[in-house]
């Protein structure tokens, strides 16, 4: 007889008892999955020896700051906020080979010298591992391997061990037998993430889950995991690349702007601690189409380069394409140039590329964009001294952007000699000795002072 089956959506996990084709909670398309039903006894993954909790007084409850730990590598403390929090759970999510395996073992070198540490690999054997370690010359210390699946051997394991941190890889692979659904359901995932949420927080263990979507995007994905854990961290890149930029999309204990940037080599990945100067190596000079901005990513500034290539279109539809600046804001953008300045781009093919795979969010690089199109329109250089900082508006005026300061001490440390900013910003900020600041009303002005 055939088990009954109920309808999971994999974005947010919301259950539904007939297929649809958008999830009625969080609204996407195309992610409700078949899954059995979880067929469920008398649960065994709360430990025991557990004690229940009692309601307290908000005036007894220890205020005191939460404990960190430095994990060893400081662009994972910069995106977690100045380190990892004791008992805390923390989910690594990315696309499969993408890092996520190597950045945690990486870590495991350095905790094993003062913590002792719990790696769980259901992907891989004890030996893999052991050869992995190796290869990214990971010391042991306190430093144990258990190559297991099931959910109730792993809870007994660190009950029998009491391990200060834990590393679950993959959390896809975990299962409870009690339950009938099979490993990497919606179901399965969201049981075996509480019950690891459960025994961190009553033991302190500070637990990493690695989450990841398989190539064909049948299993759930990390999304579904987010309301449960303390922390989200995304590790992005291109495989073919060899940077990795890792991102905090949720923090309950700390800020969710930091970026860390790493570098993916044969002996493993490698800080990078100072962005700015790898995005701007081999920045072509005196070209047109490209213009230097800078952005904050949390309380860092980082230099980024902006490129644009405007050509005739053979098309009666432009073609147009934006890589890390949004699509929209990149089409706002080419008609506020067009409609202030003059410039007939409607007729052309339009794209805008910032190099080194990073996404600008924030408007200050609109003008550094701006420039870059008309300096490709125009087939004229932006100056290589000169980097543009500014947010544009719809009727062609400059707006400036927070947190200036920092921004022209970043410029000048790396040698630029002038920058371009809004003129409203002008006499608030102080200018580093080298530095020329370069002020302008509209784009208009700005493309004169740019290209003149």
């Amino acid at each position: 007889m055939k088990g009954k089956t109920a309808y999971f959506c994999t974005e947010c996990g919301n259950e539904t008892p007939k297929w649809q084709g958008k999830c009625a909670a969080c609204g996407s398309w195309n992610t409700i999955v078949e899954q059995p039903v979880a067929v469920k006894t008398k649960s065994s993954a709360v430990p025991a020896a557990q004690s229940r909790s009692q309601p307290k007084l908000l005036g007894e409850l220890d205020g005191s700051k939460e404990l960190r730990f430095d994990t060893g590598l400081g662009e994972l403390d910069r995106v977690l906020g100045g380190g990892a929090v004791t008992g805390s759970l923390v989910l690594v999510g990315g696309a499969p080979g993408i890092g996520k395996s190597t950045l945690l073992l990486q870590i495991c070198g350095h905790l094993g010298q003062k913590y002792k540490i719990l790696y769980v690999t259901g992907e891989e054997s004890e030996r893999q591992l052991k050869m992995r370690a190796e290869r990214l010359h990971v010391k042991s210390g306190e430093f144990y391997v258990y190559a297991e699946t099931e959910l109730n051997e792993i809870l007994t394991a660190a009950e029998t061990l009491s391990p200060d941190v834990m590393i679950i890889d993959s959390i896809q692979t975990l299962y409870n037998p009690e339950m009938s659904s099979s490993p990497g359901s919606v179901g399965q995932v969201k049981e075996c993430t509480m019950s690891l949420l459960q025994l961190s927080k009553s033991r302190g263990i500070t637990i990493f889950l690695i989450g990841h979507v398989n190539k064909e995007g049948a299993i759930a994905g990390p999304k579904v995991l987010e309301h449960m854990v303390d922390c989200v961290l995304y590790f992005e890149g291109e495989q073919s690349a060899n940077y990795r930029m890792l991102r905090a999309a949720k923090n309950r204990f700390g800020s969710t702007n930091e970026l860390g940037v790493f570098e993916m080599r044969e002996t493993g990945l490698v800080e990078v601690a100072n962005p700015s100067e790898l995005l701007l190596s081999g920045r072509p000079l005196a070209a047109p189409g490209t213009c230097v901005t800078c952005v904050m990513e949390g309380t860092r500034p980082i230099l980024a380069e902006v490129q644009a290539l405007v050509a005739p279109s053979c098309y009666n539809v432009p073609r147009r394409n934006s890589n890390g600046i949004d699509y929209n804001r990149a089409m706002m953008l080419l008609a506020v140039l067009e409609k202030r300045s003059g410039l007939r781009v409607s007729g052309c093919d339009a794209y805008i590329n910032v190099i080194g795979g990073l996404t600008l969010d924030e408007p200050s690089a609109d003008l550094a964009a701006v420039l870059a199109l008309a300096s490709s329109f125009k087939d004229m250089p932006v100056g290589d001294d000169l980097v543009a900082i500014g947010e544009v508006g719809l009727t062609g005026e400059l707006r400036p952007v927070t947190q200036m300061s920092q921004r022209l001490s970043e410029i000048a440390r790396l040698g630029f000699k002038r920058c371009l900013v809004p003129k409203n910003s002008a006499g608030k900020i102080a200018v580093p000795d080298g530095l020329r600041v370069v002020t302008a009303k509209s784009i208009s002005e700005a493309v004169g002072l740019a290209l003149g």
